[in-house]
């Protein structure tokens, strides 16, 4: 097996007099931020649970060949944990520009998403992406759901991965399987390249390390999306404040997604930011008819 590398997350975490501000009269931008956490974990959780997790991680043919494993979700047992278990597809490289691994076949996840998708309540398991595809797709079996990272790889052997993935999760679904997809930076912006059709679609912005606000759509409900559990005053100051982190030099105007028919028929844009040129883009996206959700910015990242 290739190998694979988790390295810590690229985002320090905050000082403890951040997160516990001696002032109490208006809330820090830490205590802002740890309310866009609680919500977006609440949400995750929620989505989540709606999953049928295994009960223990065995591939289907090792279940039905084992009588000792329930067919069904044991509550009563405690010694089986049925919390929902995700899978994370690997980013080609070590995380470190060649400094903790020069392999060609390194790969890696970034801690930062695996601790996000666990403080939300699941579990995580790595789906390496240049492993042999009868291990990869074995795997996919034993998830309830799968989150595409960021990075930078956009063609060859990772595109491919993804556009198979993808289509699979797209046939579990329309089998009547619920089975979320969380795409953050990267990951939206290559799913948008497979729906679209369009190598091309993705517009250049400079969006790389920059705190923005997220300008929500006019009229747009957010029942049934990551901001349903968001209270009217956080709602507020998203679009007031720079609370989310943005880490692409790519994306996608809403201009252009509408224009794009395939796309604008499977995402609704429920955000847009502007990058530093005050250049508009799409930030967030949901799908119309599968538990997808589209990130350009990065919820695993403290501002």
């Amino acid at each position: 097996m290739p190998p694979t590398l988790f390295p810590n997350s690229d985002s320090p975490p905050a000082p403890a007099s951040q997160i516990h501000p001696v002032s109490s009269s208006s809330p820090s931008p830490s205590d802002t931020w740890n309310y866009i956490w609680i919500s977006i974990f609440l949400y995750l959780f929620k989505r989540l649970s709606k999953s049928n997790p295994q009960s223990t991680i065995l591939l289907p043919s090792q279940q039905r060949n084992n009588d000792s494993v329930p067919r069904s979700p044991a509550a009563t047992d405690r010694r089986l944990n049925n919390r929902p278990v995700i899978g994370i597809l690997s980013h080609p490289g070590d995380g470190a520009s060649g400094r903790l691994n020069n392999s060609k076949n390194a790969s890696y996840i970034a801690a930062s998403y695996v601790k996000f998708v666990e403080s939300a309540g699941a579990r995580v398991i790595p789906l390496i992406y240049n492993e042999p595809e009868e291990i990869l797709f074995e795997k996919l079996k034993l998830v309830n759901g799968v989150l595409l990272t960021g990075g930078w790889a956009k063609k060859g052997l990772y595109f491919q991965i993804v556009e198979k993935i993808f289509k699979k999760i797209l046939e579990k679904n329309d089998a009547g399987e619920y089975f979320p997809l969380y795409a953050i930076c990267l990951g939206f912006e290559l799913i948008s390249m497979i729906i679209s059709k369009d190598r091309n679609i993705l517009e250049r912005f400079n969006g790389a390390d920059q705190a923005s606000t997220l300008k929500f759509i006019k009229n747009s409900k957010i029942e049934g999306t990551v901001f349903q559990r968001f209270v009217p005053e956080l709602l507020k100051k998203l679009s007031t404040d720079c609370l989310v982190m943005q880490k692409h030099i790519y994306g996608i105007s809403p201009e252009r997604m509408q224009e794009n028919l395939d796309l604008s028929k499977f995402f609704r844009i429920l955000t847009t930011s502007e990058d530093i040129y005050n250049k508009v883009y799409v930030s967030t996206v949901q799908a119309y008819n599968y538990p997808f959700t589209g990130f350009q910015w990065h919820p695993e990242v403290l501002t």
